[in-house]
This record gives C-alpha cells, structure tokens and sequence, in this order.
C-alpha cells in the first residue's frame, strides 16, 4: 500500500514545458502592482514560473513574457535577480 506522493507540476511561461513545481521559480505580482521573485511559492498575487535555466530567462525578457502574463511591466532588475538565483543554485549542485 505504498502509494506515491502526487508531483505538482507547473508550466514554465518561456518554454512551455509542464515540470515539477520545485524545478521552477516563481515571479508574482502583489495588488499594488510590485513584481519580486517568491522563492518559497506561497506570496499571494498573480503569479508566472520559470524554469531555473538562463535560457528560458533570457527567451522570457527578449519576447517580453513575464510583462504578458503578470499584465504589469516588469522591470530588467527582476530578470538580473533570476540570473543571480540560476547562477547561485548551479554553485550549490
């Protein structure tokens, strides 16, 4: 009777790739209009995901996805910041 624990999956905005949840950043825009990157998933607004790759961050600012799909414009910083987190994890492995 062991039964698997159930996957979240979520789909990356840039690659449209279905992927676990943990494999993927969140980017979340709050009421006021501010958009951060939520590490641990749980900030309440409208939110994206990313996949934790340089590619798909650099697909997502040159095609202009984030602004798209959290209808706010979304600040170069907020790319920079995801590259940062990319570079910091690909250190840790």
């Amino acid at each position: 009777m062991n039964r698997q624990k159930k996957v979240p999956m979520r789909k990356c905005v840039a690659t449209g790739e279905m992927r676990p949840k943990k494999e993927l950043v969140r980017i979340v825009r709050s009421k006021e209009g501010e958009v951060s990157v939520d590490l641990t998933g749980k900030k309440s607004g409208r939110g994206a995901y990313l996949s934790k790759d340089k590619e798909a961050v650099e697909l997502a600012r040159k095609r202009n996805i984030l602004s798209k799909q959290l209808e706010t414009q979304v600040d170069d910083a907020i790319y920079d910041e995801l590259n940062d987190l990319i570079e910091k994890e690909s250190r840790r492995s």
